[in-house]
């Protein structure tokens, strides 16, 4: 049985970008905070300091700061058709396990998402009406709005040390950022990055081909930087080892550095580690939560936290995960599209082109996560015509080195043998003469595409695994073939020797290659409840006192990498929570 300990205010489960902020902003606003993470402890000095932290065997290839699969993983399938097998290596996405969580091991794109996300139904429909969104699209309104989000957003980059250049600053369109993006009231806390070759050819190229090239946002931190709560960051030293690496001169914003040392100042908030959480309790009522059930990994003690709130903070596909395994929401049914848990889960589109250079070398091993040069014509630009193209969404371009280690990064032109002394020649040639361009898209949400308990696979507690019904529809095979002809446009331009162009033929979505770790939806937020699991507060539509976070509340992913909005939501709902929740606990929207 399991033993029961005091409540508390509020109990965190996950302690990654989210979970830190509402550590921070909760504790510090008089609350008791337990925050339970079943990692270890991080910190830069004993986890990412040279030479350790500069190995790719060990954090690449060997997955080190990654999410255990052979005690907690999913499974998947791209149809129902299908049997789901379980994912017994990650590949596609790599979520995080300790304090930080994949914050921990990101490359640092930032970006504000805007209306033309927030309100993507409405705009679609007044400019295209209503036939040009396929009928199987669950395609929604988000229930919030640019305006809104905006002081978020800010406290989000001024809190993690984003670099980069404002190209909308309150309505007047600045040289040298992006002219599409939102008005935004001040510029970034700190410059760009420097560009290194590769992103410099590409501006080059997109520049003559009327395109408006700009450098990615991203935290990774362009000089020394004390940011509003006075943590210290060291200016970015392009060492090359950024993406799936902690940093090691905390130049790249990191929960473990930021949010989580400001909250364990106060004696409010309390951290566990290596505490899994098997269960979100609820009252005879089933209208409010009571608390979790963990195991302390250490010793095997079941543990019964009681709190007066809950907030679920893990990595996207853990939360959804969560609400199913505690029966919180009805769990989507696609026959009926029927019941909101799980539905509307997206991942994201992307194509790529390798080129290959005969006169120019990259050093590709000096970099960054913010090296990038980005194009966003065909994303928020709206005056880009979707309608002959016959897809909803949008996509970004762009280019630079990130994190390119040799064991992992081998590009070679296409026709190059797969082993022997002639492959071997050919990396040594083409390692450092290569670079790629590359597009990100959005992924809508489909009524075939969902989350739900597995019924056959269960992890190391005997629980069900998550089950993901995942691929791409016609939509987006549509927008990648049409973001496949502008990348293959802009390196055919750029002369290479050799080019191994972008693909734009309709594929089935893949676990095994590494994409991105940019998973969306499963709980969406919105303003009906028959439709999204959390109003646009986050706040469960079932129990009051449950707020869940992350990407997983969006109702679809876009082209932007997420983790520039997950914050600004997480600072948005600490807000509500101190200014109006702790009054009056309750519903804060009427459904």
């Amino acid at each position: 049985m399991a033993r029961k300990l005091k409540e508390v205010d509020a109990v965190i489960i996950g302690l990654g970008w989210t979970g830190g902020i509402l550590a921070k902003e909760l504790s510090e606003a008089g609350l008791k905070v337990v925050a339970l993470e079943r990692g270890k402890m991080t910190t830069t000095e004993a986890d990412f300091q040279v030479p350790q932290v500069r190995d790719e065997l060990r954090y690449v290839q060997r997955q080190e700061m990654m999410q255990d699969a052979a005690r907690d993983t999913l499974t998947m399938r791209n149809t129902a058709q299908q049997e789901a097998l379980p994912v017994r290596r990650l590949g596609a996405f790599l979520p995080g396990e300790a304090v930080g969580g994949s914050g921990l091991h990101w490359s640092g794109g930032t970006w504000r998402w805007t209306d033309m996300e927030f309100k993507a139904r409405s705009l679609y429909e007044e400019r295209y009406g209503r036939k040009h969104i396929p009928a199987d699209m669950m395609l929604t309104d988000w229930g919030i709005s640019y305006a809104e989000i905006e002081p978020f957003y800010d406290r989000f980059e001024y809190m993690a040390a984003v670099s980069g250049k404002a190209g909308n600053l309150r309505g007047k369109v600045q040289p040298g950022g992006n002219p599409f993006e939102a008005p935004r009231a001040r510029e970034y806390p700190l410059p760009p990055l420097k560009t290194v070759l590769s992103s410099e050819l590409f501006a080059g190229a997109a520049k003559a081909a009327g395109y408006n090239p700009f450098p990615r946002p991203s935290a990774n931190a362009s000089r020394a930087y004390t940011n509003p709560d006075g943590a210290n960051f060291g200016g970015c030293q392009y060492c090359g080892f950024c993406q799936r690496f902690g940093c090691e001169a905390n130049a790249k914003a990191s929960p473990h550095m930021t949010v989580v040392p400001a909250a364990m100042k106060s004696p409010n908030f309390e951290l566990r580690t290596h505490s899994w959480v098997t269960k979100i309790l609820k009252d005879p009522s089933a209208k409010r939560v009571t608390g979790v059930l963990y195991t302390n990994l250490l010793t095997g003690e079941e543990i019964e936290q009681p709190a007066a709130m809950v907030m679920l903070c893990t990595f996207t596909l853990n939360n959804v995960h969560m609400m199913l395994l505690s029966g919180i929401g009805q769990p989507y049914d696609p026959a009926t599209q029927a019941g909101v848990i799980g539905r509307n889960y997206c991942y994201e589109t992307r194509t790529a082109a390798n080129l290959f250079f005969e006169d120019r070398h990259f050093n590709p091993f000096m970099s960054a996560g913010g090296t990038n040069i980005v194009i966003d014509d065909f994303n928020a630009n709206w005056s880009f015509d979707r309608g002959p193209h016959d897809f909803v969404g949008g996509y970004i371009v762009s280019a630079g080195n990130n994190t390119n280690l040799p064991i992992g990064n081998r590009p070679l032109p296409r026709g190059t043998p797969a082993w022997g002394s002639a492959w071997k020649q050919a990396t040594a040639k083409w390692y450092g003469s290569a670079m790629g361009i590359s597009s990100s898209g959005g992924s809508m949400p489909h009524r075939s595409n969902w989350l739900d308990l597995d019924p056959t696979y269960r992890n190391v507690f005997g629980q069900p695994l998550l089950r993901m019904t995942f691929d791409f529809k016609d939509n987006e095979h549509k927008m990648n073939a049409h973001a496949a002809q502008i990348v293959n446009a802009l390196a055919k331009s750029m002369n290479p020797t050799q080019l191994n162009t972008a693909s734009g033929a309709p594929q089935s979505w893949t676990v095994v290659p590494y994409l991105s770790t940019h998973n969306g939806g499963g709980t969406p937020m919105g303003t009906n409840p028959k439709q999204s699991a959390v109003n646009p507060f986050l706040q469960s539509w079932d129990a009051h006192n449950l707020f869940v976070m992350g990407a997983n509340v969006f109702p679809h992913n876009g082209a932007y990498q997420p983790t520039g909005l997950v914050g600004a939501l997480a600072y948005r709902t600490a807000d509500v929570i101190k200014r109006r929740y702790i009054k009056n606990p309750g519903p804060l929207v009427s459904a």
